[in-house]
């Protein structure tokens, strides 16, 4: 049974970077023991395959530079993967700057498709988006102060 277990948990991690809690809760689900999820988790652990902190600093990177989250984004995203909050403290940090510069890419990238539309519609849609992707009201109207009205031009 152990050999099932670890096959599995293998099977899992060949996808794609799971978190302690994501690998805990589909060996649950697929009817493991307690004890024996525990075991193979620490001993997956052990060798190295899992890694909440090396996962939680991969995540990071793939939410800030190809999803275009905000710092307050990315920690959302970690946490719905299950990468523990102490871990995500100490990985994400509250840069100003950077979320400034990712809110700048995002709505440049975004503008090349709404700009058809009419300028209250783009700055409602984009508005909408900057939200749901974790940015701040403060952030987003410095974002639409400095690139919409150079896109206007």
């Amino acid at each position: 049974m152990q050999n099932k277990a670890r096959q599995y948990a293998l099977k899992l991690l060949s996808y794609r970077g799971r978190s302690e809690k994501e690998l805990k809760e589909r060996m649950t689900r697929k009817g493991f023991s307690d004890t024996l999820i525990s075991s193979t988790v620490d001993h997956l652990r052990n060798l190295g395959f899992v890694n909440d902190v090396s996962l939680a600093e991969s995540l990071k990177r793939e939410a800030t530079a190809n999803k275009f989250f905000s710092s307050n984004g990315a920690r959302r995203y970690l946490l719905n993967r299950g990468i523990p909050r102490d871990v995500i403290h100490t990985v994400c940090g509250q840069d100003r700057e950077e979320d400034l510069q990712n809110a700048k890419r995002y709505v440049e990238k975004k503008f090349r498709f709404l700009k058809t539309f009419p300028p209250a519609t783009v700055k409602r849609r984009l508005y909408a988006q900057l939200l749901r992707r974790g940015y701040s009201t403060e952030t987003i109207s410095t974002v639409f102060k400095n690139t919409l009205s150079n896109e206007e031009d």
